[in-house]
């Protein structure tokens, strides 16, 4: 797919790996339309990606999880730009806690059903609306194009985040069964899985938490949030790529 007057979609794009996206997808000639709950780092996101260059770009304040939000959502994008071309599944949030925790023999916590729950809807439930709703306006409106859900390394289990590894490894699992449900109409699905990414959250840890981190990745360093938007670029525009998930993670294997 040649990106110049595309419309993509993205998800949690007012910050963090989103808005590297949106600003190389914009500097690509790609229409944009952004989502988020942050209407402030929408705006400014929307901005520096008009300087990059996209030809239109559009702000949407939309919770993920809500099926009516999501379905207004996508009308309103084939309303403003005519065409879709492109998603990328990126919102997501983490409520990290163990299972059950111990001490002395005693039961001092536990995951609890809010911490699930919301982790789910957003992250899995989230990808699931915009992707199926993604697609029905893709065949409406006649344009082949590219499902994209951001998982993570994550995906294969991560003590402390068994919300979140589930969420991961289901958007990873669909978009398996997107690309192969959805090929007879040149739609394509895939997937990417970050590893440690140097995005503003991760930055903001203590300094001896992040060379811990560090550490353990065989290339010594963090990823950069381009990193993560090339791997976006490469998918969309390699018309022979579906129904894989990309790993990049510098070589960290948890």
């Amino acid at each position: 797919m040649n990106l110049k007057d595309k419309t993509i979609v993205i998800t949690g794009g007012g910050r963090g790996l989103g808005a590297a996206m949106a600003k190389r997808l914009a500097s690509q000639g790609a229409g944009l339309a952004l989502v988020d709950l942050d209407e402030e780092a929408l705006v400014a996101t929307a901005a520096e990606c008009t300087a990059a260059g996209s030809p239109q770009i559009e702000t949407y304040k939309v919770n993920v999880a809500g099926e009516d939000e999501v379905v207004a959502l996508f009308d309103a994008v084939a309303a403003d730009f005519g065409a879709l071309h492109g998603l990328v599944n990126n919102a997501g949030i983490t409520r990290d806690a163990l299972t059950l925790k111990y001490r002395d023999g005693e039961q001092v916590s536990k995951m609890t059903l809010d911490q699930w729950q919301l982790v789910i809807d957003v992250n899995l439930t989230g990808a699931f609306l915009c992707g199926r709703e993604a697609a029905a306006k893709m065949i409406e409106l006649g344009c082949e194009g590219c499902l994209i859900n951001i998982s993570s390394i994550s995906r294969a289990g991560n003590m402390g985040q068994l919300n979140y590894s589930a969420a991961k490894a289901g958007v990873e699992a669909m978009a398996v069964v997107w690309a192969r449900e959805f090929a007879r109409y040149g739609i394509r699905a895939a997937a990417i899985a970050p590893g440690f990414i140097a995005t503003e959250m991760v930055m903001a840890m203590k300094p001896e938490a992040r060379e811990k981190l560090t550490a353990g990745i065989p290339l010594r360093r963090m990823g950069d949030p381009d990193d993560i938007a090339r791997t976006v670029q490469f998918i969309l525009e390699n018309d022979y790529v579906s129904g894989r998930c990309i790993d990049v993670d510098g070589a960290l294997r948890l």
